[in-house]
């Protein structure tokens, strides 16, 4: 068994994923061919290493894997993806060449979801607050007020696997929980205690919104300036899907009024392409995170070992359904990662 880790060893991110751990239980699998770069493979150096591989390792930055670079992969048998998104990974012709593709989507998942619980408890107890007035001499004032989670009432709009695993985490907090999503059925919103609701009701009726949306042409803005509108007085709105989703000049314009908070891991613009004079750094109802909500750094070995896992439960049996298994329309439905 030859297996291929594409993901280049002097890229920041690598050891991460591919911890010492992590490359002993791949190298249980067969001979594992390393990327030695600090680059990514061009598709020309891509198809040169598929030669007689049987599994790849891949992650982010890669390319999609086209009928173009699979006619290189003479023995390719299973694709084995270390991050979240596949969408422009994956191809109809992977597919139709019977090549099993795995993810790490759930851990990704997983993590996002922690992310999720621990932003919406931060901001509504004011935590970056009240850390401020202790570090600078201070103390709480009479009249200083904060919130819980607790028996809140909570809108997903959306219910991927994050906003599924999210919706277990808020069991505990017993909140009334409201879910935007056009597949799910009412059977299926009864395990969570939910109740399927339209987008506008999530957003007129919910006191924490966290929103669970992949970036697509639909999707666009949705969350527009009369959505943001009839938002509740001091509702939370929480993003940590894609920036865009969201009409984000509506969102300052509503944010500078006072009358909501959000938290923000996401941003129209990133990195250098958010302002440093964006409002959305500075204003004290946002609590602005540099899109760090999943995975965390000590989860994302966790990717590559439940790959192996699932490798080897897979060719121990091919018709075995795997946590990671990643289908051609489950793969569509996520963001493409540009």
């Amino acid at each position: 068994m030859k297996i291929l880790v594409t993901m280049p060893e002097g890229d920041v991110s690598t050891p991460t994923f591919f911890t010492e751990r992590a490359k002993r239980e791949i190298e249980t699998l067969g001979e594992v061919i390393y990327n030695k770069s600090d680059k990514n493979f061009t598709d020309q150096e891509l198809c040169k290493a598929l030669k007689d591989v049987d599994i790849v390792f891949c992650g982010w930055g890669t390319q999609r894997y086209t009928e173009d670079i699979l006619k290189h992969a003479n023995k390719l048998k299973i694709l084995a993806y270390s991050a979240g998104s596949m969408n422009g990974v994956v191809s109809d012709a992977l597919y139709k060449k019977g090549i099993r593709v795995l993810g790490a989507n759930c851990v990704f998942a997983e993590s996002v979801a922690e992310g999720c619980l621990c932003y919406a408890l931060a901001s509504l107890r004011k935590i970056e607050k009240y850390v401020g007035v202790m570090r600078d001499g201070g103390w709480k004032k009479d009249d200083d007020l904060n919130a819980g989670l607790l028996d809140k009432t909570v809108g997903l709009i959306g219910f991927g696997k994050i906003a599924q695993y999210f919706a277990e985490m808020l069991k505990p907090f017993h909140v009334k929980l409201k879910i935007v999503s056009s597949h799910l059925s009412q059977e299926q919103a009864e395990k969570y205690n939910a109740e399927i609701v339209t987008l506008e009701e999530a957003c007129s009726t919910c006191d924490v919104i966290s929103l669970h949306y992949a970036l697509s042409d639909k999707t666009y803005h949705l969350i527009d300036k009369e959505h943001i509108k009839t938002f509740k007085d001091n509702a939370l709105f929480i993003n940590t899907s894609r920036g865009a989703i969201v009409d984000e000049s509506a969102l300052i314009e509503e944010l500078k009024t006072g009358r909501i908070s959000a938290v923000l891991d996401v941003f129209e613009g990133e990195g250098d392409d958010l302002a440093v004079d964006n409002p959305l750094r500075t204003l004290p109802n946002v609590l602005p995170m540099p899109h760090m909500g999943g995975p965390s750094i000590d989860r994302r070995e966790y990717c590559v070992l439940n790959l192996v896992r699932d490798i080897r439960t897979v060719l121990a049996n091919p018709n075995a359904c795997v946590e990671t298994d990643v289908d051609m329309e489950y793969a569509s439905r996520m963001t493409v990662i540009k």
